[in-house]
């Protein structure tokens, strides 16, 4: 089975808000360094240890959603798919291949109640499902 690493990316050590590290959204963890990762890692508390992104986790999303390629990372709450987009590439969310793959994601999330929001800044955005076209 293919393995991933997160490599040079660090989006999750600044994209999310942590509480539990006092740590706003979109600023870098004190624990953070740029292009390395953490560097408390082996004692990383259990919430960043628990912490997968989408990348790391479905082996069937393309190179183009590594997080480093894609501006963005994508994770799964609930019945809530949630899109962290690097605010210093704000509309990367909108361009292909990820606007239609996210739409996808929408559509399918929305048959069992579920739903994609995207996160750029201080900006969220609900992506709405397609809607089927009518049948003949």
């Amino acid at each position: 089975m293919e393995t991933r690493s997160c490599g040079a990316c660090t989006l999750c050590c600044r994209l999310p808000e942590i509480e539990l590290l006092s740590k706003p959204a979109n600023e870098p963890c004190v624990n953070c360094v740029t292009g390395q990762g953490c560097r408390i890692y082996d004692d990383r508390p259990d919430l960043c240890r628990d912490f997968l992104c989408a990348w790391m986790t479905d082996l069937e999303l393309g190179a183009e959603w590594d997080p480093t390629v894609a501006k963005m990372m994508v994770y799964g709450q609930g019945k809530q798919l949630t899109v962290l987009v690097d605010p210093d590439h704000p509309l990367s969310w909108r361009e292909e291949p990820y606007a239609a793959q996210l739409g996808s994601w929408a559509t399918a999330a929305a048959d069992d109640g579920g739903y994609v929001i995207v996160f750029v800044g201080d900006d969220v955005h609900k992506i709405v499902p397609a809607i089927p076209a009518a049948k003949a």
